[in-house]
């Protein structure tokens, strides 16, 4: 038969030239493309084989083979599988958006013993098949279909046109030679005709295809054989079963694919059957990265579909909170875009994030109920990330609160879980306390544990950033109120101190009122506190309020809130309160009274790490009443 030219459908042209020139934003995935149909032709042949034993077809070496030649300028991909006839060339390459690959899958569904089989095959062939012109001037593609005798061939320049003619001598299977453009001097790494470019292209995109890839090298001097060497590994270890998978194995990748030179904490597999099917190996890191909590910190697992590299961070598969698990999902099926290279959001993602989700979790859960040490040092690098899904993932709030543990006033050493914490609570005891703050030396040094610490009620001591966010989104734990000993008023006595109470608020209610008078740009209330024992003055928030960490957090992040006026508590048993009160009754020079009052609300923000509001000021009038003292 001659050779025939065709034009391509105006909308095929306009199609290719988008995949030319816009749709992939890196050129190297054309290899990907091309190595992945030939892929799906070795495997449609030997599933073609189980199903037609008349099938005239070798099936004795299935591979996949890259030739390039460097003086020529060209790169050729080639296969032995299934191949195509003079018509369905016309119709699957004639026409960029028709799947050959779909086709083959809706055919073989109606078959019923062969449709579990075929469900994993990758890719629309038309559409991958022309990312070869955004590095090629022409392609030209040989192929015969196995059972048949005569080939045909297919050539374009991607320019409207293409021809087609049948040949006598195609081998079984399809060959695609790249006819290159100009090499560019100044980017050797693009240099598709360079046996170590396509060494990392394959390793990177195609390293776990099932089918060996091998490169013929050019034959060596007085050696007329090529020699061929196969480039990936085939290894795709979350497919294989468990017992066949060493650790050493499984650190390997986790090491390939994290840039972490030391050995995972935790491997996690996992395998989804059903109507939809995907595997994943997971890697809980025993280290956390330097970067872990910068803007432009990188975080997801890579994607493959049915082995093929499709994302290296796939941030979808995993919440932020999880950002730092690595590890591969490979999933049968997934909604892409034409280039494979962004994912569309579907219930699938979502059905696998939650999954994912729940089983990274799990594992956790079993850290810490089997193996303490290995829980404590995950804790330690990674606690103060996790945390932050109390706050952005309702859903499984209970189950990351089952898995934390924080510092507190019980040991110095171990921390404890909430759980623990309500078995200890003291008679009588409603609510779970907790401080924050930027250290446990400064949560205990805080004048506002004074009376906990009198009373050997205990107290959660939470020095993350996160922490003053989440306690707040979380409010209650098994119907116990989280409560801050910073906030509110606390009441430790009970019923039989409140006449007291009442009395003492009666003696310094002229002081106080007087006090918050003098103050009332800092302050909006001045009162006896029942949280001290030792110092002689607080600060407190509302219970409602925002803590004045929290305040900075949200100004750091460029947001303006309000600045919030604090309550002032006042330790009636100290003797400069009341001494103060006494001068106040008495009547004394209110100027200095004043000054007395200010020196106390400034060392109450001192106290809790804060600063002055007139440091200078502040230092005039300690070292005044230093001077009188001599």
């Amino acid at each position: 038969m001659p050779t025939e030219t065709f034009e391509f459908q105006v909308e095929a042209r306009q199609l290719l030239q988008l995949m030319i020139h816009s749709v992939y934003s890196n050129k190297d995935v054309f290899l990907r493309e091309l190595v992945s149909n030939a892929s799906d032709a070795l495997d449609k042949l030997r599933l073609e084989a189980l199903r037609d034993d008349s099938l005239d077809a070798d099936v004795s070496d299935l591979h996949i083979e890259i030739d390039t030649d460097g003086d020529a300028r060209t790169l050729t991909v080639r296969d032995n599988g299934i191949g195509m006839s003079y018509d369905e060339v016309g119709q699957l390459i004639g026409t960029i958006a028709n799947s050959g690959t779909a086709r083959f899958l809706k055919e073989l569904k109606e078959t019923k013993d062969a449709a579990g089989d075929a469900e994993g095959l990758i890719g629309q062939f038309g559409v991958g098949f022309y990312s070869a012109f955004m590095v090629a001037d022409e392609v030209t593609l040989l192929t015969r279909r196995a059972g048949e005798k005569q080939g045909t061939r297919w050539s374009s320049r991607g320019e409207g046109t293409y021809t087609l003619e049948t040949v006598d001598d195609a081998p079984q299977g399809t060959s695609v030679t790249l006819h290159l453009k100009p090499a560019d001097p100044e980017n050797q790494l693009h240099d598709y005709t360079s046996e170590w470019t396509l060494r990392d292209i394959v390793k990177r995109y195609s390293d776990f295809i099932t089918w060996p890839i091998r490169y013929v090298r050019k034959a060596a001097d007085g050696d007329d054989t090529p020699e061929p060497e196969t480039l990936n590994s085939m290894k795709a270890l979350w497919a294989r079963p468990r017992d066949e998978v060493s650790d050493d194995e499984y650190h390997e990748l986790y090491k390939h694919i994290s840039h972490d030179w030391r050995d995972p904490l935790e491997t996690i597999r996992l395998q989804a059957e059903g109507t939809f099917e995907y595997q994943a190996l997971l890697f809980l890191p025993s280290h956390a990265p330097h970067d872990l909590f910068t803007q432009g910190y990188k975080r997801g697992v890579q994607l493959y579909v049915k082995r093929v590299f499709i994302m290296d961070d796939c941030e979808e598969l995993l919440p932020p909170y999880l950002r730092f698990v690595k590890g591969v999902v490979d999933a049968a099926d997934l909604s892409l875009n034409v280039s494979r290279e962004i994912l569309q959001q579907d219930r699938h993602i979502r059905m696998i994030q939650r999954r994912l989700t729940k089983k990274v979790l799990s594992t956790v859960r079993d850290l810490m109920n089997k193996d303490t040490e290995r829980y404590a040092g995950f804790w330690r690098e990674f606690g103060a990330v996790l945390k932050e899904g109390l706050v952005t993932d309702a859903d499984n709030r209970d189950a990351i609160l089952a898995v934390s543990s924080f510092a507190s006033t019980h040991s110095a050493e171990e921390p404890t879980t909430l759980k623990d914490y309500l078995e200890r609570m003291q008679d009588g005891q409603e609510d779970i306390y907790y401080l924050t703050g930027e250290s446990r030396q400064a949560i205990e040094n805080s004048p506002h544990m004074e009376a906990f610490r009198a009373k050997g009620i205990e107290v959660l001591l939470l020095t993350d950033p996160v922490d003053e966010v989440w306690v707040d989104a979380v409010g209650t734990y098994e119907g116990r109120k989280l409560r801050s000993v910073a906030k509110g008023e606390i009441d430790l006595d009970g019923k039989d101190e409140e006449a007291a109470d009442t009395g003492r608020n009666e003696e310094y209610a002229g002081l106080l009122d007087w006090m918050k008078e003098r103050l009332a740009e800092d302050i909006k209330e001045v009162r006896l506190s029942n949280r001290l024992t030792v110092s002689p003055a607080c600060l407190v928030s509302d219970a409602h309020d925002l803590t004045p960490a929290l305040e900075n957090m949200y100004r750091a992040m460029g947001q303006e809130v309000p600045r919030t006026k604090r309550i002032l508590e006042l330790n009636a048993d100290h003797p400069l309160v009341k001494g103060l009160n006494q001068a106040w009754r008495d009547d004394k020079d209110r100027e200095a009274l004043a000054e007395t009052a200010e020196l106390l609300h400034a060392l109450a923000v001192l106290a809790e790490g804060g600063q002055p509001k007139e440091p200078a000021r502040f230092v005039k009038l300690v070292a005044d009443r230093l001077e009188r003292t001599l």
